[in-house]
């Protein structure tokens, strides 16, 4: 790799304890290949949220930074961490909200990244509109940041598709999250902003995007209130997106979408 390029890794939303364990084994692999990695943890524990205690073996398998979304709530004992740790939540909640929307990590060679988390508001969580958010914080940076990475955590495709072409020539990457699904659409868009729709996952193959699968079709034949879990059984996946930037002006020159199969 030469030496003003920059090597990035990004990993799917993780999945209770089949996504952390996939991800440790990929990582135990791969780490080495690349200068900076985040991965979304708003579904690490138990398929639903975040704690302390994973958010410390997420970090300790090689993960620079954790984005979320709207399911880092559901353990309250990991608000004080939104503040303290690499971990950054929804920027576009409101005001008073634990945590912060983004944050700025220094690699080992001396090159900032600005990695900024965003949610939808189509048939998702009522926030502050994440396109004016963005705004305000692409305002706020300091100028001479050039990588910018960006997580859009939301529900359909064309509200990620329009954060896309909203946001290109102006970010680095624009990586989607939240449907579990990865897309193979990612590309560099035409002002050279590198684009998917969505990253996809880490957790359970055999399962309906991460949750046993048994459960989620009687849910949809009986309409009934249903305790979802996360499918253990079968072989685990890690999808991942990468990165190829140049250090000098903060534009992707590659993005490749790819998935990994562990049987663990």
């Amino acid at each position: 790799m030469p030496n003003n390029e920059l090597k990035v890794l990004f990993l799917g939303d993780i999945v209770g304890s089949p996504g952390r364990l996939s991800v440790k084994a990929f990582l135990e692999t791969h780490r080495k290949e690349y200068d900076f990695v985040f991965a979304n943890c708003e579904n690490a524990t138990s398929g639903k949220g975040l704690n302390p205690e994973h958010l410390g073996n997420l970090l300790s398998y090689g993960i620079d930074v954790l984005t979320s979304g709207n399911h880092i709530w559901y353990h309250k004992e990991i608000f004080p961490y939104l503040k303290e740790k690499p971990v950054v939540r929804p920027l576009n909640y409101p005001p008073g909200t634990p945590g912060e929307g983004y944050t700025i990590f220094q690699t080992h060679s001396g090159t900032r990244i600005a990695i900024l988390n965003v949610m939808g508001r189509v048939l998702i969580t009522e926030l502050d509109c994440p396109f004016r958010s963005i705004d305000a914080v692409l305002e706020e940076l300091p100028k001479d940041i050039k990588i910018i990475l960006v997580d859009f955590h939301a529900e359909t495709t064309s509200e990620k598709r329009a954060m896309g072409f909203y946001l290109d020539g102006r970010v680095t990457a624009m990586v989607g999250t939240h449907t579990h699904v990865q897309t193979n659409d990612f590309k560099i868009l035409p002002e050279g902003t590198a684009y998917i729709t969505d990253a996809g996952m880490c957790g359970p193959e055999d399962s309906v995007i991460g949750v046993d699968k048994d459960l989620v079709i009687q849910k949809y034949l009986t309409c009934l209130p249903t305790f979802f879990k996360v499918a253990e059984k079968g072989p685990k996946r890690v999808d991942f997106v990468s990165l190829v930037i140049d250090i000098d002006s903060g534009k992707a020159s590659q993005i490749k979408a790819g998935c990994e199969f562990f049987q663990i």
